[in-house]
């Protein structure tokens, strides 16, 4: 599954932890947005880690589901080259 994760977090150190988890899930591309090509199991993982990070009364985080049809559709202008984890050297 594609999933843009966007977050707001008020603290620094939330934010940091945040970030540093959802690294290890995706591609950063912007300012507090993800982009993750991952599998249902990784993404209720990855939830359940970004919950225990966050202060919902003051922080919040959003996940956007984009189908195979609307990820071909994404239109980038600049920012970080998107990595393709398609291929692999052995």
């Amino acid at each position: 599954m594609f999933v843009v994760i966007a977050y707001d977090i008020e603290d620094d150190k939330r934010r940091n932890k945040v970030f540093k988890t959802l690294k290890n899930f995706g591609q950063w591309m912007q300012f507090s947005v993800f982009e993750c090509n991952i599998t249902k199991e990784q993404f209720f993982r990855l939830s359940r880690s970004l919950e225990k990070l966050i202060e919902p009364e003051h922080d919040s985080i959003r996940y956007y589901f984009l189908c195979e049809t609307c990820v071909k559709k994404v239109i980038r202008v600049g920012g970080v080259r998107v990595r393709d984890e398609s291929m692999f050297i052995v």
